[in-house]
């Protein structure tokens, strides 16, 4: 028996392109979201008790990630007319001090799975029928930044997809790197000395802005 090869895109290529029904309407992806970050994002199924507090919780933050030039964008393989019921229900619960939750980001349908196996989010050794949490961070650029995939029974951490936004937006704009744990306002790593020359300097001329715990670790004070 043939094996299934599941492909995907990697982190630093173009977001594959698709034109998909949502229940915002028809969505050009990446034509639409020109000059916006964009977290594009499947769930297994409508109506399952992870994915609905997953959406109360993606719902409930989207004016936090409209702060940051971020564009949120659902993916199922059920039917528009499914998820259109399952956001309906939503806004009837209770959980975890959300409610009355509106979801009016997109959900895509998916049914014959186009966009999920162009995302690689159909993995069979998980489901054949159903997309795996899959999380992708992609730039205003369309390019792929970040890949993050859960399993089945497991909700994702909402506070560390935004920190990762942040630390993408915060590396773009200063041309740093954001060490373990990195929150907005915290020191960030300066690029590692390229020269025998540069080490010695950055070791020798330490001041109040940048400090090395050696040549090849050093950081950059956020006042």
């Amino acid at each position: 028996m043939e094996e299934t090869r599941i492909t995907m895109p990697l982190i630093g290529e173009d977001a594959p392109a698709f034109d998909a029904v949502t229940t915002q309407g028809e969505i050009h992806f990446p034509s639409d979201y020109k000059g916006k970050w964009v977290i594009l994002f499947s769930h297994p199924a409508d109506f399952t008790p992870v994915c609905t507090t997953e959406f109360m919780t993606f719902a409930s933050m989207m004016d936090e990630f409209k702060a940051l030039n971020t564009e949120l964008i659902g993916l199922s393989v059920d039917s528009l007319y499914a998820h259109i019921a399952w956001l309906r229900k939503i806004q009837e619960l209770e959980w975890n001090s959300k409610k009355n939750v509106n979801v009016t980001f997109p959900l895509i349908e998916d049914i014959r799975m186009e966009v999920a196996n162009k995302y690689g989010m159909i993995q069979p050794g998980a489901s054949n029928t159903q997309a795996v949490r899959a999380v992708f961070v992609i730039d205003p650029n369309g390019k792929i930044r970040t890949i993050l995939y859960y399993p089945l029974s497991t909700g994702r951490n909402f506070d560390e997809i935004k920190r990762i936004v942040l630390a993408l937006q915060k590396a773009d704009a200063d041309s740093c790197a954001t060490p373990a744990d990195w929150r907005p306002g915290d020191d960030v790593i300066v690029p590692t000395a390229g020269s025998c020359g540069t080490a010695k300097e950055r070791m020798e001329n330490q001041n109040d802005d940048q400090y090395c715990l050696d040549w090849f670790l050093c950081f950059r004070r956020e006042k």
